[in-house]
């Protein structure tokens, strides 16, 4: 327990440390305002990949509805701050409990299926949430919601970005986390065991829908609209991307798998036409030669370079 606090409480001070240099050159113009805003996209991305690893990953499920969390996110803290008037982190606050309610209603009936049948429901439901959105006026319908203030700074995403990722540090390790890795490893074994598996199944569901919700919140408090255009399958295929570059089940592999997506991205603004196709040769290289991802399930540690003793999980 004392070297997992001791792991914990270096890993808060190298934030700290890279909190202070990156706000520093950002403060001092030596990180222009394009780099700013992919850092800034990196911490959310961050938030959307490890929470979604936590039901791809560690629960084993295939959920690829993640966006639709995000919308719904995104729009609940707009209404609030935009329509109501009321503090952003009050709208911070509501946009995660509701995407994490909605992701409770629909992990209910949606968790006692598996594999494919799962994919293609949490697919149909995400849709089903943006075209909803699509279609109430309220929120500015196909246009979108304009008009959000910029209240997203790079030290609210970035140090939200360490609590959700402590926090879903400790759930792994935690009796719930343990359930939830059983059921990952052979579901019948963990049912066989006395192990409720629909319900850690929905726990872990309805946690990573609540940070993509909090993920959502951030996003439009920073690009000043919530428009249904960025709520697409295709970027629950982003995440989910992400997710697997880095390594299903590794909590370092995902943040480092939306860190490298993100930058690539970014080198490849000024190439619009080859960018997807870079990005596509890179993927299936990927899945040809290294399928389990960059890390596997295993996490980042010194040991993996042969330069420490055991690693932390």
């Amino acid at each position: 327990m004392n070297r997992v606090r001791k792991f914990d409480l270096s890993v808060l001070a190298a934030s700290i440390a890279i909190f202070a240099a990156l706000q520093g050159m950002i403060f001092t113009g030596i990180i222009g305002p394009f780099w700013e805003l992919n850092i800034i996209l990196i911490c959310i991305n961050i938030i959307l990949a490890v929470s979604l690893n936590l039901i791809n990953g560690y629960t084993g499920q295939f959920s690829i509805g993640h966006a639709g969390f995000m919308a719904v996110g995104a729009y609940t803290s707009a209404v609030i701050t935009v329509k109501l008037g009321l503090p952003y982190e009050l709208g911070l606050v509501v946009a995660t409990i509701s995407a994490g309610f909605l992701g409770f209603l629909i992990g209910l009936p949606t968790l006692r299926l598996n594999g494919d049948y799962l994919a293609i429901a949490t697919l149909g439901l995400g849709e089903i949430i943006r075209i909803c959105i699509l279609n109430i006026d309220y929120v500015g319908g196909a246009s979108g919601l304009m008009g959000i203030p910029r209240l997203t700074t790079f030290a609210y995403v970035f140090w939200i970005m360490i609590g959700v990722i402590f926090f879903i540090k400790n759930f792994k390790n935690s009796a719930p986390g343990r359930c939830c890795l059983a059921i990952r490893e052979n579901e019948i074994a963990a049912d066989t065991m006395g192990i409720n598996t629909t319900k850690y199944k929905v726990l872990a569901f309805t946690l990573g829908a609540s940070f993509a919700g909090t993920a959502g919140a951030l996003f439009s408090h920073y690009f000043f609209l919530a428009h249904p255009a960025s709520f697409t399958f295709m970027r629950s295929f982003d995440i989910l991307t992400m997710v697997v570059l880095g390594g299903l089940g590794s909590m370092t592999g995902s943040i480092t798998g939306a860190i490298l997506l993100t930058f690539i991205s970014a080198f490849l603004s000024d190439f619009p036409e080859w960018r997807m196709i870079i990005y596509s040769v890179t993927m299936i290289i990927l899945m040809l030669y290294r399928p389990q991802g960059l890390f596997g399930n295993k996490e980042l540690s010194l040991k993996m370079f042969g330069l420490g003793g055991k690693g932390n999980g």
